[in-house]
């Protein structure tokens, strides 16, 4: 069924399963690290740095899966691929909650390199994008991020529940084998719940005929990728990327800074790591639905802007341990600047004026690009906090996200100038 022709309902439908997928497939291999995190480092008997090297790997295999998943997702049903990825993925879970090994766990997290990037990724911008239409492109991506944005906190609030009742009363005296089986049974849960959204998008996300039969005529190849390399747009548009991802991988970095800098428990540190889930949904569909009116490269510069002032708290020292609501107001407004970049990031493909045929080509260049911090940030931030003790190393990781963040802001100017200027030029 073409676009024009789908209800409402069906749209939502297809909306809908799209959220639940593009959440639901990064439960394992990051949801459960972020928000259970001192947790898992104990559970797992592992430091910053080797749950940071397991990350790297997955970034290195990623990089490879997202410039060869564009060209599959430009070839391939996206209802099939994101599937069999959710399936895929679920199988890993099995693996991970047996509490493996360092070294299997590292393994597990290059499988899910494949099985989440390879598979996944550009069929879920894809798809995003053709529901988004010519008009509604910061709309499609806000509601995406932002549903799994709302998705992720409410996924998080429960299992912090959850994973509290399998606890003492008191969580701080918790045994090592307490901790374990509460841990174990959150991967089961996530695990049957990914396996569950790959059944609903192959039911609800349709096969598009037009769009089918041109993909079954055309071979696999790269003419796409030849053409995109020639839109200077797309290469500013992957520094955006990286500069955002920095930010988004440091909301890893929330609740153990709860628990080094302010003394919290587990419990009570997961709950912190909670705030920036509930925030997500709210800053993503609001600069997607802001995005459409004000242009999304403008959204962007004033969301680094947010996303500066944030980190430079965190980084310059300003938060002093026992004012609680200090913190969460700042985990909040950093929370906010980094998800309204990740809502209308990939909104900038039509102001690049990329063509829809290609757009699986296009974010592959530009994930290859711009989500490198998956290889660099987890060693990065792990030898940061391992090497200073307590407060002093997360402030360090916020410094380097306050960086970044600058380097966004002015590439944001710059392919706003660009792209204003090509749109001028191709209009005479």
């Amino acid at each position: 069924m073409t676009e024009g022709k789908r209800s409402k309902f069906q749209k939502f439908l297809i909306m809908t399963a799209l959220i639940a997928s593009g959440e639901a497939v990064f439960l394992l291999p990051f949801v459960v690290s972020r928000i259970f995190r001192p947790t898992f480092l104990s559970v797992f008997g592992i430091t910053n740095l080797q749950l940071g090297t397991a990350f790297s790997l997955y970034g290195f295999i990623a990089m490879v899966s997202y410039f060869a998943g564009g060209p599959l997702a430009d070839k391939f049903s996206a209802r099939r691929l994101m599937a069999f990825a959710l399936g895929a993925t679920a199988i890993g879970g099995v693996v991970m909650a047996g509490i493996p090994s360092i070294a299997t766990l590292t393994v597990l997290y290059g499988f899910w390199g494949l099985t989440t990037i390879l598979l996944f990724w550009a069929a879920l911008i894809r798809a995003t994008r053709e529901w988004g239409g010519t008009t509604n492109q910061g709309k499609a991506y806000g509601f995406l991020d932002g549903g799994r944005g709302l998705v992720a906190a409410l996924l998080a609030s429960i299992s912090v529940f959850i994973f509290a009742t399998f606890l003492p009363e008191n969580a701080s005296v918790a045994s090592p084998e307490e901790l374990k089986g509460a841990l174990s049974r959150i991967i089961w849960i996530f695990s049957l719940l990914t396996l569950v959204v790959g059944g609903f998008v192959w039911a609800a996300v349709p096969e598009n005929p037009v769009d089918q039969g041109i993909r079954k005529m055309s071979p696999l190849n790269l003419d796409g990728v030849r053409e995109v390399f020639n839109l200077p747009g797309i290469w500013l548009q992957a520094v955006i990327v990286v500069c955002a991802y920095v930010g988004y991988k440091c909301t890893d970095d929330f609740s153990l800074y709860a628990s080094d800098a302010f003394g919290y428990d587990d419990v009570a540190a997961a709950q912190i790591g909670t705030i920036s889930f509930w925030v997500r949904p709210f800053a993503a569909v609001g600069a997607g639905l802001l995005g459409d009116h004000i242009r999304a490269s403008r959204m962007i510069t004033i969301s680094f802007g947010i996303l500066i002032a944030g980190s430079l708290c965190i980084a310059l020292g300003v938060l002093q341990p026992g004012l609680h609501i200090q913190l969460i107001l700042t985990i909040a407004g950093t929370s906010a600047g980094i998800y309204a970049l990740r809502g209308v990031y990939f909104a900038l493909l039509q102001e690049a004026r990329v063509s829809l045929t290609f757009t699986g080509s296009a974010v592959g260049i530009v994930s290859v690009i711009g989500f490198t911090p998956d290889i660099f940030m987890g060693p990065l931030m792990g030898f940061l906090i391992d090497r200073s003790p307590g407060a002093l190393g997360h402030q360090h990781v916020f410094g380097v996200l306050s960086v970044f963040g600058v380097i966004g802001f002015f590439a944001s100017v710059i392919f706003r100038k660009i792209t204003h200027q090509r749109a001028n030029e191709m209009s005479k």
